[in-house]
């Protein structure tokens, strides 16, 4: 079914904090709009709210024909306990709802209850549009494709993060809602998830709403993009594209700078005219009452039109100045400005692995030879699964092996951000998280440099596993400018940081000496971020590039 949402005057916040108003959007059958702004401007917000998860503060959501569908696709951080890849599935694309509706209805129809005929053909024709008639035998063939390996009846607590991310992927390809909002669903993709994921979404008839921070992605994608400007308090619509919007974002940063610098230059002027006029006004009165005992009464009258002249000149730029459209500053946009500091040099050799082996029930890596060296940067990619972090745990001693020998060179400091993000993920709050890293360091010190990171007063006091995930991973970048490293080990670090944030990380890497193992599906991040060798891992078996 071809379906419209339509969105009027949207308004959202929390508190008395606005996130944004008068948000209007259309997406139309096909329509791809990339949903971008900083971390808390309000994206997640803006799609739950579209999806009907969130009441509006203000305006309307009407989606039409009525009875189309409409699928929310959250990020998934957690698996739910006793819950099969199956049942995800099912859950995820709303036929799990759908049939407890259609259950429902049948119930009401054997007994009898008036109106219980009609309720029973909409619930029947709701699960039908949902895909629920063949789900079970679409889901072997998708889950083959995108997940193998992994079985349909095996419990999602026991997936890696790559495995969940396929299982994801294969819940966006089996639905069948006619509008999709869909929240990061780039995130722990491998490269051909990731071209799977685009093809689904560019061939899409079903109107799309998609939050994502991979660049690439959205350069390849979207059709429309909508920023939610926290810092401005605006929200731009800009169609033609990501890179279009890019360009357009410059243009309109730079032309209110402009609009505003010509308005700040033009009242200075006129300010500084005014104050020339009332000085010369004052002047001409010191000199009237000066020269009073001169009796020539057409010197003073001289001097009093003269005064009163400047007086009224004055008058007239003050109501210029009254009369001037004000142009506001801009408000300058929150920055994550990273400087990874760094640890005296470790000695000449990093980390070694000698005939190393390392097995995990069937899923074997290994055996190789591996040695890392003072100042190599080495890139790692490879499929979901074919064992990157597990060469990365071994790497840093931090999994037994089944065969071989590691060892890390003296003087190692590491520093590292995991793809869980576990941290800082316990019962504590952030602060007594973060201090408990940094135990030499005032609690006043740590407040503000995770203010730095934008994790203010009402961050830090919460207990740190409430916080999202991409705030947890400014946590572990504030950790890694407070001590000192010089070997860096980043596993997908642009998942869930906004792009802002993800371009500032990229600087610091180009500016940080040290070690560097690089984990990510990022391609962007792949070629910004300079390299000096490339392992792909492929089943467990590691090819330098």
């Amino acid at each position: 079914m071809s379906a419209t949402l339509v969105a009027r005057g949207l308004a959202a916040g929390h508190g008395a904090r606005v996130l944004f108003s008068g948000l209007d959007l259309v997406v139309a059958p096909g329509d791809v709009v990339g949903l971008v702004g900083v971390n808390g401007a309000g994206k997640s917000t803006l799609l739950r709210t579209l999806a009907g998860d969130l009441p509006a503060e203000a305006g309307t959501v009407v989606v039409s024909p009525p009875t189309a569908t409409l699928g929310y696709l959250p990020q998934e951080h957690e698996r739910r306990e006793s819950e099969t890849v199956l049942g995800a599935l099912v859950r995820r694309t709303g036929v799990a709802a759908a049939q407890a509706a259609l259950d429902a209805a049948t119930d009401a129809l054997t007994v009898g209850r008036a109106g219980a005929d009609d309720a029973y053909g909409d619930a029947l024709e709701h699960w039908l549009a949902l895909g629920g008639a063949d789900l079970e035998e679409r889901a072997a063939e998708v889950v083959a494709e995108v997940a193998p390996g992994v079985a349909l009846d095996a419990p999602t607590t026991g997936l890696s993060g790559g495995q969940a991310a396929r299982v994801g992927l294969a819940a966006l390809l089996l639905s069948r809602y006619d509008v999709l909002l869909l929240d990061e669903p780039t995130n722990d993709l491998d490269l051909t998830g990731l071209d799977q994921l685009e093809r689904f979404v560019s061939g899409s008839r079903a109107g799309i709403v998609v939050v994502s921070h991979d660049r690439e992605f959205l350069a390849r994608t979207v059709t429309r993009v909508v920023e939610l400007d926290l810092a401005q308090q605006l929200v731009r619509v800009v169609d033609g594209g990501y890179e279009a919007y890019l360009t357009e974002r410059e243009v309109a940063r730079r032309h209110a700078r402009e609009e505003y610098e010509e308005f700040a230059d033009t009242k200075a002027g006129l300010e500084a005219r005014a104050r020339m006029q009332r000085n010369w006004m004052a002047k001409g009165v010191r000199d009237s009452i000066k020269k009073s005992k001169d009796g020539d009464k057409h010197i003073k009258a001289h001097n009093r039109a003269s005064s009163e002249k400047q007086a009224a000149k004055a008058r007239q730029t003050d109501r210029r100045i009254e009369r001037l459209e004000v142009v506001e500053e801009p408000r300058k946009e929150w920055e994550l400005r990273l400087e990874i500091a760094a640890a005296p040099r470790a000695g000449a050799v990093v980390a070694t692995l000698r005939g190393a082996v390392v097995r995990r029930g069937e899923f074997r890596l290994g055996p190789l030879d591996l040695q890392v060296d003072w100042g190599d940067r080495i890139a790692i990619t490879g499929a979901n699964g074919s064992g990157k972090s597990t060469l990365l745990a071994a790497l840093l001693g931090r999994v037994p092996l089944d065969e071989g020998a590691a060892s890390l060179g003296p003087a190692v400091q590491i520093g590292e951000i995991e793809q869980a993000r576990s941290r800082f993920f316990g019962g504590e709050q952030l602060l007594d998280a973060f201090s408990a890293e940094v135990p030499d360091w005032p609690t006043a010190d740590v407040r503000t440099l995770l203010a730095k990171f934008g994790l203010t007063a009402d961050h830090v006091l919460r207990p740190a596993a409430t916080l999202s995930p991409g705030e947890r991973t400014r946590a572990g970048l504030a950790l890694l400018q407070a001590r000192g490293v010089n070997v860096l080990v980043l596993d997908e670090p642009t998942n869930h940081l906004d792009l802002p944030a993800i371009e500032q990380l990229e600087q610091a890497l180009a500016e940080y000496a040290g070690t560097l193992l690089l984990v990510t599906h990022d391609r962007r991040m792949l070629e910004a971020v300079a390299t000096t060798r490339r392992l792909q891992v492929t089943d467990g078996q590691v090819v330098e590039r």
